[in-house]
This record gives structure tokens, C-alpha cells and sequence, in this order.
């Protein structure tokens, strides 16, 4: 809201180059917004502007354009202009700019920090791609257990400004092994004089920094948490996760669920930041796929030429028999891989799920078959045809074949990701259109097995 209403003075100032109005405006202007009005601008243009901003509003900014248009400002970046920026990113940040970026444009940020930084940042990005431990930040507040409350907040107010966060504080012994953690309004009401331990529980929750990724969005929404502590394989606090770079995992995890349930893979970039060429490159190999896998459909109803030759008429029916199977096919998928990713159900509750989705499979399958078979019915009179027991025979068999057709879908959708996280796969690649091929190929046969069960000597 507030870029549209800036927009028509922005463009104004711009073209009459007033730059010290807009320095004044600029900064006033939250960072994301200022961030939304720079995507729009010619590069040359845009970094004009970004250096009117003070420093550490520069660097907020800059964490929220898109990939595209930071490395175009990147590029063009003076080296005191880069070194401000880096310098004035969390540590998080830093790494996961320099993850995205090229070779001779990592080099070239690296070389802008400072020892410090430069060493943080290195550290950081020795842990495993998508693990916690890229995530993290070095940027936390710790006491030790036989302070006093009195000279923790002292120990607060004299570092606090440079962490990411003071809701929490971490509780270390002499060897910097995590072993509580404390809410800082606990401190803000106890006994200045009242040592640190009296407040600890030791009851506390950590992450590993070679957990992944999605296992931190999984703590920190589990626990409710604004922060999470990170300690290293021997239990020393090493860093911390926040709220705020969790939310970011789990919409870049959500997008890349919904991408491989279409039949694609996951793209690297953001839709509008994607090329032509990458775009085709990460869905023609599954249209391939699934186009083969159709073949197999093909080859099914071709099995069964001299049953669609004698009675055209179940032909008819064949998009409606598959696209059934295919949509409660979907529907189950769709519910299992997202239990599975919220850790609702385990790889070991396969059974419990079978029952569940044999028994709604039924239900449903019963239900469509019921009301297909008088629709068929129906259907088949309105057309002229003469009411009789072939009639009602073909009307059956729609409708019997729904009831198998459904319930295969419901089982086959709902077992292909338990199938696919036992072998260490993404659960989300059991997607949609690779359910709906398998169930074309089976719906296929099982119309035309019941078909040939209730109308071989009548019709066929």
C-alpha cells in the first residue's frame, strides 16, 4: 500500500533529480517497501538511490531484492559501498547471498569483509548446503549460571545491540556447552541479586547444525518459538535460528512441494527471475515421463480392441472411469505428503493409512458408483436406447468399475509417498499427474475386466 502511494512522488523526484528529497523520504520508508520501488528501476538508477540510503538501512534493503537485481547493483557496487553493505548483514545473510552467487562475484564479497566476517562467513559455509548450520547466526547472547541476574542484564545492555535477538538468552558452562536457556522476561523480574541458576530448569531444546533444514521449521513451530539454539556435535552453542529465517525456509520448501506435486522439478529461482530455456529444462524431462507412462494406458486398451469393437458403447465412459480414479488418486496424495511433512503421521503408520484409505475408498467409490450407474442409466435412455437388462448390465458395469477404480486410486495415491520417503526421496514427487498415469493404466483394466465379467454373452 505504501509503494503505491510513494510511487507517482518517487518517479517525480527522480525525473527532477532531487535526490535530497528523496534521501529524506527514503528513509523514513520501511526497507522492504524501498526494496519493492528499487525491482522497478533501471539498474544505473537504482543504485543511485540505494546510496542515498545510511548504511545500515542499505544493507536491510538489499536482503530483500531478488537475486536478479542485487547482483545487477552487486556489479556495480564501489568496493567501500560493497564492504558497508556485507559488513552491516546478519551472518546468515551474508552466507545466503554468497550461495547464489557466481564465482568471481563470491570472491569479490568475500574479499569486502573484514577478518572477522570473513571468518564467520567461511565457518558458516563449511556446514552442509540446506543444513541448519547455513542458517544460523553467530549473533546470540550468553551468560553463565553463577552470574548474578544483575550482571547478566549488565552483560545485556552492553552486547545486546549487536545480536540478532535478546528474547532469549543462553545459559553456557566453562566449556560453552549449552545447558539452559531463559526467557528475558524471567531475568527482567527476578532478584537482581539472585544468581542465574535459581532460574534454570535445564529443560531445554536445541538443534543440531547439520540438521537440515526443514527439521528447524518443524522445532520452531513445534515449540512456539521466536529463536532456537544450534549447538555443534558436542553439544557447545555455536549459534542460533530465528523466527524470521525459518519463515523464509518454509515458503521456499512449500513452493518446491507445490512444483514437484505438478510433475516438475523445483526451479532455482523465483518464476519471473526463471528463463525461458531453465523453464523448459525443468519440465520437459517429466512431460516425457509421463507421456511414456501413457503409452502404457495405450497399450492396455489396445489389449482389449475386440471388447471396445463389439460394444462401442463402454468406450464412452473411459475418460470418466480414469479421471475418478485419478481425482481421489490425488486427493490422497495430496493428504499423505503433507502429513508426512508435518510430521502428522510417520513412515511406520503405513498400516493405519491403508485401512483408513481402503475403507474411504469404499465409501466414495460406492457412492460415485451408485450415483453413476443411474446417471449411466439415465444417460442411456435419454439417447433412445430402449430400457433392458443390457442397459442396466452397462449402466452396472460404469458403476462397479468406479467402486475399484476409486478405491485403487485412494491406495495407490496414499502408499507412493510412504513408498518414496522409505527409499529417502521426497515425498512430493509422488505428485499428481504420476498418480493419475498409474491409475489410467489400472482404471483401464479394471473397467474392461468388469466389462467382460457382467457382459461376456450379452453384449460381447
Amino acid at each position: 500500500m505504501i509503494v503505491h502511494l510513494l510511487k507517482p512522488e518517487f518517479e517525480e523526484l527522480i525525473k527532477e533529480k532531487d535526490w535530497v528529497a528523496l534521501k529524506d523520504i527514503l528513509n523514513d520508508v520501511p526497507a522492504v517497501d524501498v526494496a519493492e520501488l528499487l525491482e522497478e528501476l533501471d539498474a544505473e538508477i537504482a543504485i543511485v538511490i540505494f546510496r542515498l540510503l545510511k548504511k545500515q538501512k542499505a544493507a536491510d534493503v538489499f536482503t530483500y531484492l531478488s537475486s536478479g537485481k542485487g547482483m545487477e547493483l552487486l556489479n556495480m557496487f564501489t568496493a567501500q559501498q560493497l564492504s558497508e553493505v556485507m559488513s552491516n548483514l546478519e551472518p546468515d545473510e551474508r552466507v545466503s547471498l554468497v550461495e547464489e552467487l557466481p564465482g568471481h562475484l563470491t570472491q569479490r564479497v568475500m574479499n569486502s569483509l573484514n577478518v572477522e566476517d570473513r571468518k564467520q562467513s567461511q565457518k558458516l559455509l563449511g556446514y552442509p548446503e540446506e543444513s541448519v548450520g547455513r542458517l544460523m547466526t553467530p549473533r546470540y547472547v550468553k551468560v553463565k549460571k553463577d552470574w548474578t541476574v544483575q550482571r547478566a542484564m549488565e552483560h545485556i545492555r552492553k552486547y545486546g545491540h549487536s545480536v540478532e535477538t535478546v528474547n532469549v538468552i543462553y545459559v553456557v558452562d566453562a566449556d560453552e556447552h549449552l545447558i539452559d536457556d531463559l526467557r528475558l522476561n524471567q531475568l527482567i523480574l527476578a532478584d537482581p541479586e539472585a544468581p542465574i541458576s535459581s532460574l534454570m530448569d535445564e529443560s531445554f531444546e536445541a538443534l543440531s547444525a547439520f540438521d537440515d533444514q526443514e527439521d528447524g521449521v518443524k522445532m520452531l513451530s513445534k515449540y512456539d518459538r521466536v529463536a532456537m539454539p544450534v549447538v555443534d556435535s558436542d553439544g557447545i552453542l555455536v549459534g542460533i535460528v530465528t523466527v524470521d529465517d525459518i519463515i523464509d525456509v518454509a515458503e521456499e520448501e512449500t513452493t518446491e512441494d507445490m512444483q514437484l506435486m505438478a510433475g516438475m522439478s523445483a526451479l532455482d529461482d523465483y518464476y519471473s527471475e526463471t528463463t525461458i530455456f531453465q523453464m523448459v529444462k525443468k519440465r520437459v524431462g517429466w512431460l516425457i515421463m509421463l507421456f511414456m507412462g501413457q503409452m502404457l494406458t495405450v497399450t492396455a486398451m489396445a489389449s482389449y480392441e475386440d471388447a471396445l469393437a463389439a460394444a462401442a458403447m463402454l468406450s464412452f465412459f473411459i475418460p470418466m472411469i480414469i479421471s475418478s480414479g485419478g481425482n481421489s488418486g490425488s486427493q490422497a496424495a495430496t493428504l499423505i505428503i503433507r502429513a508426512i511433512s508435518t510430521d502428522d503421521i510417520k513412515l511406520n503408520d503405513w498400516w493405519m493409512v491403508l485401512k483408513r484409505e481402503l475403507l474411504s475408498g469404499f465409501f466414495l467409490g460406492s457412492f460415485l458408483g451408485i450415483m453413476g450407474s443411474i446417471v449411466i442409466a439415465t444417460w442411456m435412455v435419454l439417447r433412445g436406447e430402449i430400457f433392458s437388462v443390457e442397459l442396466v448390465l452397462q449402466a452396472l458395469t460404469v458403476g462397479t468399475s468406479l467402486v475399484g477404480v476409486v478405491i485403487f486410486g485412494n491406495l495407490s495415491g496414499s502408499m507412493l509417498p510412504f513408498v518414496m520417503t522409505k527409499f529417502g526421496l521426497d515425498p512430493a514427487v509422488t505428485s499428481a499427474p504420476f498418480v493419475a498415469t498409474l491409475v489410467d493404466v489400472t482404471g483401464i483394466i479394471i473397467y474392461f475386466s468388469v466389462a467382460l465379467l457382467l457382459l461376456q454373452g450379452v453384449v460381447l
